[in-house]
């Protein structure tokens, strides 16, 4: 990504003010809908800034952010679609991150992009497993993409409720 689309990307998250703000119950909703439909110990809503991945809503795990550096969403955000990794321990993109080799010992991601109106990728909303998995069905991916356009629509819904 480069360093202007960076910039939009960011101002895009920025301008929903919900960076660091109190668990909302219509957000813990959607990540226990997330992790019910997909049978998942561990279900995010992530939002990728400049140096972290900060949780709006979890279940599962408990730190509140991870450094980016370290982040699977950081992957995530680059692509239009689902991303899936079925066993982390054996992709080299993951292979050596500390949350594979250490705890919570991830070997299974699915995530869909948290994408704005005017398609700027903020994070996602993600199921992660300690066991590998196989790739989600077409049923469950668009799952996954349903749950985060719902997320998406829920911060536009709270930035209009804070203007």
């Amino acid at each position: 990504m480069d360093d202007r689309n960076e910039a939009a990307r960011l101002a895009a998250l920025n301008s929903y003010g919900v960076l660091d703000t109190p668990n909302e119950i219509a957000f813990d909703l959607l990540v226990r809908e997330a992790a019910r439909c997909m049978r998942a110990p561990i279900a995010l809503i992530s939002l990728v800034d400049q140096h972290r991945q900060w949780f709006k809503a979890r279940i599962g795990l408990s730190p509140q952010e991870l450094p980016r550096s370290i982040s699977f969403c950081t992957h995530a955000i680059r692509g239009r679609d689902v991303m899936v990794v079925e066993d982390a321990s054996r992709d080299e993109r993951f292979a050596e991150n500390p949350l594979v080799v250490g705890e919570p010992g991830i070997r299974f991601y699915a995530g869909a992009p948290l994408t704005t109106g005017d398609g700027k990728r903020i994070g996602t909303l993600c199921v992660i497993d300690t066991a590998a998995r196989r790739t989600p069905s077409d049923a469950e991916k668009a799952l996954l993409r349903e749950l985060a356009e719902r997320t998406v629509s829920a911060f536009e819904k709270r930035r209009e409720q804070t203007e």
